[in-house]
């Protein structure tokens, strides 16, 4: 666990193909089912502290308790999967941390010497914030906010993914605001 932050929750993975990779983690390595959303509605997104309109595409399934997140870029924004593509990777790109008291998360980790690079938010009380610290790849942090409907939706993922039989592999993202 994290001196910082507690346990990984989450894995996230850049990929060319969010498709393929889907296929791949349902069919080879049994994890499923997977919710697909082929355009996030990021609000207040923000990278180098400039705002910038994305299109990512991403994918959520839980093995037990931890989240594997696959996401493909859809359009040249700054981002850092963008930069993590450019630079030649594919695969494991962050490790995220879910928070419930994000505000002081988020303070503890500035006075650590963390710095901010790619922020924003997906549904009320769903902030998330990568950090620019990277010491080889795969070692991005993101502190990501579980409160709300993004939260409720991470519980829906996790228990869909327990007992899971392989039926009805990729499943649509539910609408944030019903949850």
């Amino acid at each position: 666990m994290s001196r910082f932050l507690g346990a990984i929750r989450q894995l996230g993975y850049v990929v060319d193909d969010i498709e393929a990779a889907m296929a791949h983690w349902h069919s080879v390595m049994g994890v499923g089912p997977w919710f697909y959303n082929p355009r996030v509605p990021i609000e207040d997104y923000r990278y180098d502290g400039k705002s910038y309109e994305v299109h990512n595409s991403v994918a959520l399934a839980n093995s037990g308790p931890l989240q594997v997140e696959l996401i493909q870029t859809r359009n040249d924004a700054p981002s850092m999967y963008r930069d993590f593509l450019r630079a030649g990777r594919r695969g494991l790109q962050h490790v995220a941390y879910w928070t419930t008291d994000y505000d002081a998360d988020l303070t503890r980790m500035e006075a650590e010497g963390f710095g901010q690079k790619m922020s924003g938010k997906v549904g009320a009380n769903g902030r998330f914030v990568y950090f620019d610290r990277e010491a080889h790849p795969g070692t991005v942090i993101e502190l990501s906010e579980v409160m709300g409907p993004k939260g409720r939706l991470f519980d829906l993922i996790r228990q869909s993914s327990e007992g899971w039989d392989g039926a009805d592999p990729v499943r649509p993202f539910p609408d944030l605001s019903t949850l």
